[in-house]
């Protein structure tokens, strides 16, 4: 089912609109300075091989396939030279396809250097990591980085429909239920590739148990992948259901029902990177500094998801989750911040006393600007008795700390600090 020309390719409309590169390259008529290297950034199923291919056939340009698992200097310097011969002998440019750049050692890189730059090779690069980290600057500086998406749910869809009905797929010999087709989408969680073989799988069991037409239903579809279906739609009732007891869970302090509404969503497919910023929103709202660690350590897994991916982001996830479900809850600084900027909304700011106003810029003394502040490092307690917030919010509290975790002993010391600052510490 693989593409023939770039019309034929599902997703990453971002990268193929008229005069992109991507198009550029696959023009037949383009002038060959025209074309760039680039380097295809994404996640597994997205197309970068069907880009890569469908790129050469339209353009007309030699293809030659690298992969960086088995490949070696060697592999590609016979490229170059084989691109030369062919570009001086017979004036054809040569489009060389190396998958999992990621993979190649520095020197392997170096190797592609006098080629990419020389213009012997149009390099079509492909990667599932990073490039900052994966691939060295010099090939980065002369390439272009294009970002892959994961394939939408109407992408996945499109595919489906035309492996269905395409002589090169299943010809229409097969039928497929609107549950199995909706099954397969969220299977498949953005990766083309995955939603063609739980196809494949789910129609081959069709076509053994079947009497008549054989049809393709959720059940086969559940049972040909080894995996239970799960009522989730990640633009849906469930998604958002979901999420919310998710985090409900958490600010309960029920780490077990969290963990499972975390496998659910794990399970599901849902996009970690959503997930990870509402444990990050957690933490600040529903832990605040009775833990401060908590938002260390959301912000850690949102890291660690970004960095290693799935499966195994799954891990910093759940860690993430049991540690905020079962630490101390507060969210007196989410409280303060709602209702500060509920006074600011409503006109409740006044002007910024006069000690507290920049007294650097020319003439900004002779307004009075900075006259009389205190500071605070000169005292043994570094904290003095001014006002801070303007005339109109004297004596406004905004941060009710509580009882609970660290917050227990921030609560003293800013009982302590707001006693210091209104000059009622009983020092006179």
């Amino acid at each position: 089912m693989r593409p023939t020309s770039l019309d034929e390719v599902a997703g990453q409309s971002h990268l193929l609109t008229p005069g992109s590169p991507l198009v550029t390259l696959a023009d037949p008529d383009a002038s060959q300075r025209s074309a760039v290297s680039v380097i295809l950034w994404g996640p597994p199923g997205t197309g970068k091989t069907t880009l890569a291919q469908a790129i050469a056939r339209s353009s007309g340009r030699r293809f030659v396939e690298l992969s960086a698992v088995t490949a070696g200097v060697k592999d590609v310097r016979e490229v170059m030279q084989d691109a030369m011969t062919q570009r001086d002998l017979y004036g054809a440019s040569t489009i060389l396809f190396l998958d999992e750049i990621h993979r190649f050692t520095k020197a392997q890189q170096d190797a592609l250097l006098p080629g990419v730059e020389n213009g012997w090779v149009i390099l079509i690069a492909a990667t599932t990591e990073n490039p900052s980290f994966s691939v060295i600057s010099p090939l980065l500086s002369r390439s272009l980085l294009l970002t892959l998406q994961p394939l939408s749910d109407d992408d996945i869809g499109l595919l489906i429909d035309r492996a269905v009905a395409d002589p090169r797929g299943l010809a229409g010999e097969v039928e497929l239920t609107p549950e199995a087709r909706a099954a397969l989408v969220r299977l498949a969680s953005g990766d083309g590739r995955r939603a063609l073989t739980s196809l494949e799988a789910a129609a081959s069991m069709a076509d053994s148990t079947a009497k008549g037409t054989p049809t393709v239903t959720d059940d086969l579809v559940s049972r040909a992948v080894d995996r239970a279906l799960l009522r989730y739609d990640r633009q849906g009732d469930e998604h958002y259901d979901v999420i919310s007891a998710f985090i409900k869970s958490i600010r309960g302090s029920d780490v077990d029902a969290a963990m499972h509404y975390l496998a659910r969503m794990i399970e599901a497919g849902e996009d970690p990177r959503f997930i990870a910023r509402r444990l990050v929103i957690s933490a600040a709202e529903d832990i605040g500094l009775a833990d401060p660690q908590a938002l260390v350590i959301a912000t850690a897994a949102a890291d660690a998801v970004a960095f290693i991916g799935m499966p195994e982001g799954r891990i910093p996830l759940a860690e993430a989750t049991a540690y905020l479900a079962t630490t101390a809850k507060s969210n007196a600084a989410y409280n303060a911040i709602n209702a500060a900027i509920a006074d600011v909304r409503a006109g409740g700011f006044g002007r910024v006393p006069m000690h507290l106003r920049d007294g650097h810029y020319p003439g900004a003394k002779r307004l009075g600007h900075g006259k009389g502040y205190i500071y605070p490092h000169d005292l043994d307690v570094a904290v003095a008795t001014q006002q801070y917030l303007p005339d109109d919010l004297v004596g406004k509290r905004y941060y009710e700390p509580t009882g609970r975790g660290v917050e227990r002993d921030i609560a003293a010391r800013v009982q302590k600090i707001r006693k210091i600052l209104s000059g009622d510490d009983g020092k006179g």
